[in-house]
């Protein structure tokens, strides 16, 4: 197992990290949306020479003599992204080392026939998405962003910018306010985004009136930013996200704040380190593995469906890409049994105001590292191997680590762990980095936190 960390002294840690962290807080500024962060990692990955592939194409064949071994390839399945780097000595039995991760985030998503209001406000009918806690998405600047669908099957990635804001009662209108703040997720969770008596002629330049629409039309403004026609959306995938900067602060920029740490932390860390591993066209993969960064959607609601953890996606990629490797059915099952898969979600850090949440012996603190998740019902699939697995890597890579298991009084949650493990049958490892504020719409981690987990992913990936 894995000890409690040490202090670490490398004088640049700390540089490394911050820009690390910098990083990061480029990606989540790129991915409002599970739809934006699967585009971004797509992206950067083709900046530097990997082959975007069609689900709905033939794939390259080791057979045909420019296939899998040496390739480095990405695919995109709706808001998931699966890549992976052959190293050019792969056979069809080199096992797979796998980083799993998540694109969503809890918070809302826009309801059918989204443009409603009241009292001379315009609104947005939203519904909530998974578990966020609902009162840090109160007063704050928000923007709506997804994907829209045209009737001719084109999709369209869209952000607003600045949009809209779910206000909170003053608390001369409720006394008891910081007592215990109750809100109806129906009545007290709906958006402003304008005022009726500011709506202009469509195109109008009258001060809160939408651009290039008529009313508190929420999809003519969507399609306003996309530049397709309000008529032509025939279907889309629109959520509610932060327009807050992620920012460093704290003594000696000990902190990094930001929306969706949960989970695009760790989809940022698997990508740095997916890109050391691959390098360049020019430049051998390095490692005795294949290295794969699968980031699925819809963790945050169950994962069921084809894009998340329970659909087939993963299976399906492993599956192709085995069989460009040219591998019997009898080398794709040793190639399974050989490989490991990493469930990197974020963590809890021990709160310093509510320290009693937390088991007594097991307290992770930011800044110490990742965490192994260990869970004796496998909400977290970590097993002996797993954890031994886990600390070797840790240990090559030269960061700290540590345990989390929940206090016995208080339920964890659930990862992708144990639902790749069910469908692949690879050992699977529960890891994380700690965070604070979990599920709001501001999250907070160490800033060396991110930075570490990369680095532990790294030796992962090179086997």
């Amino acid at each position: 197992m894995s000890t409690p960390s040490t202090p670490v002294t490398d004088p640049t840690l700390h540089d490394r990290a911050l820009a690390h962290a910098h990083d990061l807080a480029t990606f989540v500024e790129a991915s409002p949306s599970s739809y934006h962060a699967a585009h971004e990692v797509a992206r950067r990955l083709e900046a530097v020479g990997f082959e975007r592939l069609d689900e709905t194409a033939a794939w390259p064949s080791v057979t045909e003599g420019d296939g899998p071994a040496g390739g480095r390839y990405v695919v995109v399945r709706d808001g998931a992204v699966i890549a992976w780097a052959v190293p050019a000595g792969a056979t069809a039995t080199t096992p797979f080392a796998i980083l799993g991760a998540h694109t969503d985030s809890p918070g809302f998503k826009l309801k059918p026939r989204p443009s409603v209001g009241r009292e001379g406000w315009w609104q947005a009918g939203v519904e909530i998405y998974g578990g966020p806690l609902l009162n840090s998405w109160l007063d704050r600047e928000l923007e709506l962003a997804g994907r829209l669908v045209t009737a001719d099957g084109e999709e369209h990635l869209v952000r607003t910018g600045p949009l809209l804001r779910i206000p909170q009662l003053a608390i001369h209108l409720d006394r008891a306010a910081n007592d215990g703040l109750a809100l109806d997720k129906q009545q007290h969770t709906q958006p402003v985004w304008g005022l009726a008596s500011a709506s202009g002629p469509a195109g109008s330049d009258v001060a809160g009136a939408p651009h290039g629409t008529s009313g508190g039309d929420v999809l003519a403004e969507l399609a306003h930013h996309a530049s397709v026609r309000a008529s032509e959306i025939a279907g889309y995938d629109v959520v509610v996200a932060d327009t807050q900067s992620p920012r460093v602060f704290g003594a000696h920029g000990a902190f990094l704040a930001s929306g969706r740490l949960d989970n695009l932390l760790s989809v940022h860390a698997g990508l740095v380190a997916l890109l050391e591993v691959a390098g360049t066209p020019d430049r051998p993969v390095e490692g005795a593995a294949i290295p794969v960064l699968a980031a699925f959607d819809h963790e945050e609601i169950g994962s069921e469906s084809r894009s998340g953890a329970s659909g087939p996606f993963l299976a399906d990629v492993l599956a192709r890409v085995a069989a460009g490797l040219g591998a019997t059915e009898e080398e794709r099952h040793r190639q399974l049994a050989g490989s490991l898969c990493v469930s990197s979600d974020v963590g809890h850090s021990v709160h310093p105001n509510y320290p009693e949440r937390h088991d007594p012996a097991n307290r992770p603190l930011a800044g110490g590292g990742p965490i192994l998740k260990i869970n004796a019902n496998q909400r977290y699939t970590t097993d002996a191997h797993g954890a031994a697995a886990w600390a070797r890597a840790c240990a090559r890579a030269g960061v700290p680590s540590q345990e989390f298991v929940s206090k016995n009084t208080v339920p964890c949650g659930s990862t992708i762990g144990p639902l790749t493990a069910t469908r692949l049958g690879i050992r699977t490892v529960d890891v994380g980095s700690p965070i604070l504020s979990m599920h709001s719409a501001r999250e907070l981690t160490a800033v060396v936190d991110p930075w570490y987990l990369s680095r532990a992913l790294l030796k992962i990936f090179r086997g």
